[in-house]
């Protein structure tokens, strides 16, 4: 029976692998990692096969404590404090750097693998090549990306040192129950309140079915350590395309050609963003005025070998655009 902790099961992204962890691997003993306080109604759907345990990821001495006290094969460390600069950098650092180095240092003591979730972040918000691969420049430009940065850096020089670690970097994922970016898109184009740049730009979304296989392969198989997945669908879309797709979904007909605007509106929305320092508003704008796309292919190779359909952007961005009619 293989023994695995799980991080970040009330996320997005943490729920989705670990329900599928749960259909595919029922012989697994799978303890999860939880902040304490959290409502129970954020995993009871779980059932009673999980075992919880309550331990802010911040909190590294109680972290230590509790995974030299138990015994793991693998962990999959999903859970991180996110966002630009909503907290203090040291935050940042307890939650997302030092928790990540505690797991290292459990996993090189008693021979555990970490599969160790990054974020395409590390290359920024926009990446200064596309497509963003391998050897592209990383670029530290808010203080999340720069943990997942550091993160990576503590994985990697632990793997030269014998740890047996992989590490995933999702783009922006979208399905059901997610309100994050896709969500806002939908909800914006829906409105007719989406400001669409006149001009292509190309983005790259990640279906969340497409990544929770990336974790569930690397979980249930063998791998030589090191090996690093920028997970993301099998092509970018045009923004327009997508907006048209949404468009015609809730409304049978293309978003309004007037609702289209010069790059120097969002030039100066960002300018206007970063003088008032407000990260949320700066990443709107370039993640909706600037291409961004990435390399995926190391990760479709390996999903082809395991005759894994590849996802498209467009039909399949139907799943978001179903869950916000929902609510």
């Amino acid at each position: 029976m293989d023994r695995l902790l799980i991080t970040g099961i009330t996320g997005f992204i943490g729920r989705n692998v670990l329900k599928e962890l749960m259909n595919t691997c029922p012989d697994y003993s799978i303890t999860a990692l939880v902040r304490p306080q959290t409502h129970p109604n954020r995993y009871s759907e779980f059932g009673k096969d999980l075992r919880i345990i309550e331990i802010d990821l911040a909190d590294t001495a109680s972290l230590k404590e509790f995974l030299f006290t138990n015994e793991f094969d693998t962990i999959l460390h999903i859970g991180a404090l996110r966002g630009g600069r909503k907290f203090p950098k040291e935050t940042y650092l307890r939650s997302n750097v030092y928790s990540t180095g505690q797991m290292v240092e459990y996993c090189l003591a008693k021979e555990a693998r970490l599969i160790y979730c990054s974020s395409v972040g590390v290359f920024g918000a926009i990446p200064q090549e596309l497509p963003a691969g391998p050897e592209t420049e990383k670029n530290p430009d808010n203080y999340y990306h720069y943990t997942k940065i550091e993160s990576e850096r503590i994985v990697n020089r632990a793997i030269l040192n014998g740890l047996k670690a992989s590490i995933i970097r999702p783009s922006i994922a979208y399905g059901e129950g997610d309100f994050g970016f896709p969500y806002q898109l939908v909800k914006l184009v829906d409105k007719y309140m989406f400001p669409l740049i006149n001009r292509p730009i190309w983005i790259h979304l990640c279906h969340i079915d497409a990544l929770v296989k990336a974790f569930v392969y690397l979980a249930t198989n063998e791998w030589k350590s090191g090996l690093t997945l920028t997970i993301a669908d099998r092509e970018p879309v045009r923004l327009q395309a997508l907006v048209d797709f949404i468009s015609r979904q809730l409304h049978n007909k293309n978003y309004p050609g007037a609702l289209t605007f010069d790059r120097i509106f969002f030039a100066w929305g960002e300018k206007l963003a970063r003088m008032l320092k407000n990260e949320l508003w700066i990443s709107r704008f370039e993640l909706i005025s600037k291409s961004w796309f990435y390399d995926v292919t190391a990760y479709y190779d390996i999903m082809e070998r395991e005759g894994i359909k590849p996802h498209f952007t467009i039909p399949e961005f139907e799943i978001t655009i179903k869950d916000y009619q929902k609510h």
